[in-house]
């Protein structure tokens, strides 16, 4: 007697986390482009918004997005939280949070090579982002002016020039973070596209 053997797919459905990840990075990116474009002083109320909205709501994103098997999502939501929760640990190390002699030995060069490296990956997640969306590839080129911006300034080449190219490139990361975030949000929730992104470039894939 044979037996028939039936598999049966059991599929989670859970929400696209892009919203959040997207405000987390909204959110901090203003703050934080506002001590640089001289509207605020200091950093210190700039802490709670890179731990919480541009560290840990970001990886809460990459966490979710992963269970949608999205690399993409999933790596990029995942190290900028991380970059966040690491500018903010560097914030608290000068600030003497972990000690004097820390706070001391402190090489500001060294957060112009973490900047760097973090351009070497903002350069290739841009390709990548060409087959998501537009809103979200323009991100990623301010983003990549952003460490520029950053890079150059920490090392003290031509940093007041490239202190303003950071600046200006954070804010438009905020805005742009707004926008795609809202539109996540108001495309799922209202069943069709309230509020464009653009397709895709469609160079890599068809």
């Amino acid at each position: 007697m044979n037996e028939q053997q039936s598999t049966q797919r059991v599929q989670v459905a859970t929400a696209d986390p892009s919203a959040i990840g997207l405000f987390g990075l909204a959110m901090v990116t203003l703050v934080a482009s506002s001590a640089k474009l001289g509207w605020t002083d200091g950093v210190s109320f700039v802490l709670p918004w890179a731990i919480f909205l541009g560290g840990i709501a970001q990886l809460i994103a990459s966490m979710l997005d992963s269970k949608h098997n999205n690399t993409f999502g999933t790596t990029a939501f995942g190290a900028f939280g991380l970059f966040w929760l690491g500018v903010g640990t560097s914030w608290l190390i000068d600030f003497g949070v972990f000690g004097e002699a820390a706070a001391a030995a402190v090489d500001p060069n060294q957060l112009g090579i973490a900047y760097i490296g973090y351009l070497i990956f903002s350069l290739f997640m841009t390709v990548g982002a060409m087959e998501t969306h537009k809103v979200l590839f323009f991100i990623f080129v301010f983003i990549d002016f952003l460490f520029i911006g950053l890079s150059l300034s920490t090392l003290g080449i031509m940093p007041h020039a490239m202190h303003s190219l950071a600046a200006i490139a954070e804010f438009c990361i905020a805005l742009l973070s707004f926008y795609g975030s809202a539109a996540s949000v108001l495309n799922t929730h209202f069943g069709r596209v309230t509020l464009p992104v653009g397709k895709p470039f469609g160079i890599f894939k068809d």
